[in-house]
């Protein structure tokens, strides 16, 4: 395999990209609780820990390098667009940017976003009301912002999985799904029965396809 060159290595972009990414998702997220702090540094370490593989250092491409050399040994596995490991392993001879799981991969992180975007707006439309938000995002599912999350990192891993991504992803999940209860729990404490009548109406991270969308405030 030949060096890695100008593949890699390049810092100035890991920067760039990690602090666009997270000051995006910053403005659409607007975190204001502890609460919204972990679950907001934790999708920041998954995007710094991506773009540390994507430009920096291809530490999943080192590891598996003699298998990816052996299986693949008409592809360089040190160019940089080989590291789009989906497309290179499934044989697609174009650009990987213009591939199918590339391609997955930007519907999912903008549906993560938008659903991120839309969830706080209704939140906190609520939030200055004193209710509880159970309009837009909230009357189909009830933790829309960490579904958002979730959506985003699989697009990126879509996109450029690397080993540590991969680790960090189902503990991430673990990790909002425990945020969501907290949250619950929160809300059952504050708005009593009616939080319990939402909870029985309302899915809390997939939403019935074929139900229609509740519009279920509460004072």
């Amino acid at each position: 395999m030949d060096d890695a060159g100008a593949s890699y290595g390049l810092w100035l972009l890991v920067f760039i990209n990690s602090a666009v990414f997270i000051i995006f998702a910053f403005s659409f997220f607007k975190p204001q609780t502890k609460r919204d702090w972990r679950s907001f540094g934790a999708f920041s370490a998954f995007v710094v820990a991506l773009f540390t593989e994507m430009y920096g250092f291809p530490l999943t491409i080192f590891v598996l390098s003699g298998w990816l050399q052996s299986t693949w040994p008409d592809i360089d596995w040190l160019a940089h667009d080989s590291g789009h490991l989906p497309e290179m392993m499934f044989g697609w001879q174009s650009n990987p940017h213009f591939g199918p799981f590339h391609i997955l991969s930007f519907a999912l992180i903008g549906g993560g976003f938008w659903l991120i975007s839309v969830a706080w707006h209704h939140l906190w439309s609520a939030q200055r009301q004193g209710r509880l938000a159970t309009t837009g995002p909230y009357a189909r599912i009830r933790h829309p912002q960490y579904v958002g999350f979730v959506l985003i990192m699989l697009g990126f891993l879509m996109q450029w999985p690397t080993i540590l991504t991969l680790a960090m992803f189902p503990v991430l999940v673990w990790m909002y799904a425990r945020l969501a209860r907290n949250e619950e729990a929160d809300n059952l404490a504050r708005f009593g029965e009616a939080y319990r009548r939402y909870i029985k109406a309302v899915p809390a991270f997939f939403p019935e396809v074929s139900g229609a969308t509740r519009e279920t405030d509460s004072p």
